[in-house]
């Protein structure tokens, strides 16, 4: 579903990604990994085209999508969450994802309806989903930090995407706010048949659920490959595992 065929992009004097290259396959979980300023976001707003590549291209099933702008590459199928929490606070849990449904079916400019009764059967069903419909009528600023990174699932999962990037989905979170976050992803990417690539710093959760795993350090991949293959890889147990 998506090809990566060698992107690299350079900040001034230092290259942050560096001829990078790697495909995942349709319904596949799939997870990049890396020591802090490997180049992880970095790809990630390159395949997402928050950021223009200098070299390389990106490709969504066999489509140039190399350097759209986001909201295009969104309305083609890859949806995005961030690693720090990108809601609207002041709303409610329920106007959040009434307002993502609104954008995606193009009715945010549309100031002839009344906006608040559209979408409802929609917005419940995907707050039931997500394990939210419960705190419909919570603001959304006041929610946990695991309640609003499942909400913030749900925005992504608004636009009806068939490929889900995920940056640090769990970062911040307690261990139990792990294991249900992970619990839920695999649930939602199983019934929606979701292709989805992640980035991840907690090793336990990238082996329990990646099929395959992609290594970057310092901008360059170092491995990719199924987990049993990245775990016995010795480069990546010498630069991230802190094996010798």
């Amino acid at each position: 579903m998506l090809e990566v065929s060698g992107i690299s992009k350079s900040f001034g004097g230092f290259r942050a990604v560096s001829d990078v290259s790697f495909t995942v396959d349709t319904g596949q979980i799939a997870a990049v990994i890396g020591p802090n300023g490997a180049g992880k976001s970095t790809l990630f707003n390159l395949i997402t085209g928050h950021l223009r590549p200098d070299t390389g291209t990106v490709k969504l099933d066999k489509r140039d999508i190399t350097g759209a702008a986001p909201h295009r590459i969104c309305r083609m199928g890859i949806g995005r969450s961030f690693q720090r929490t990108n809601i609207f606070t002041k709303l409610t849990v329920f106007e959040n994802l009434q307002a993502a449904f609104l954008v995606h079916y193009g009715r945010g400019r549309n100031f002839w309806s009344r906006s608040d009764a559209m979408y409802r059967d929609e917005t419940a069903a995907l707050l039931a989903s997500i394990g939210l419909l419960d705190q419909r009528d919570t603001v959304a600023g006041t929610l946990s930090y695991g309640n609003q990174k499942q909400l913030e699932l749900g925005l992504a999962l608004a636009s009806d995407p068939a490929m889900l990037l995920l940056d640090e989905p769990t970062a911040g979170m307690s261990a139990t706010e792990t294991h249900d976050t992970i619990r839920l992803i695999e649930k939602i990417a199983g019934e929606r048949a979701l292709t989805l690539l992640f980035t991840e710093h907690d090793m336990e959760v990238v082996f329990q659920i990646s099929q395959k795993i992609a290594v970057l350090h310092q901008g360059q991949l170092i491995a990719d490959g199924t987990p049993q293959e990245v775990r016995a890889d010795p480069e990546v147990r010498r630069v991230y595992l802190g094996e010798h």
